[in-house]
């Protein structure tokens, strides 16, 4: 299943702690199609996941991964990283064994 590392935990939590959204809001991965068949993912803020959605939970950040890319990233780790302009990038990596 996919992990988070404390600093995506982070990034997500200050994502989804906005006014307007409800309190059990996070992040939902789901694919993006891709290029020449690769597999590329989307990322959104959700208030829900939807019916068939794996949800992980790490440190109060709740990620809603879409049972189709639920497989692909069963072995990974979402790290993030946050520019000095307050822009967060996700990235995927393998997890550490």
């Amino acid at each position: 299943m996919l992990t988070l590392t404390h600093d995506a935990a982070t990034a997500i939590h200050a994502l989804t702690t906005q006014p307007d959204l409800p309190e059990r809001s996070g992040i939902r991965i789901a694919s993006a199609g891709g290029d020449n068949g690769a597999l590329s993912f989307a990322v959104s803020v959700a208030s829900d996941p939807q019916p068939e959605d794996e949800i992980v939970e790490t440190e109060g950040a709740r990620v809603f991964v879409d049972s189709q890319v639920a497989p692909a990233l069963a072995d990974k780790s979402l790290d993030a990283e946050v520019d000095a302009e307050g822009q967060v990038r996700f990235q995927l990596a393998a997890q550490m064994p």
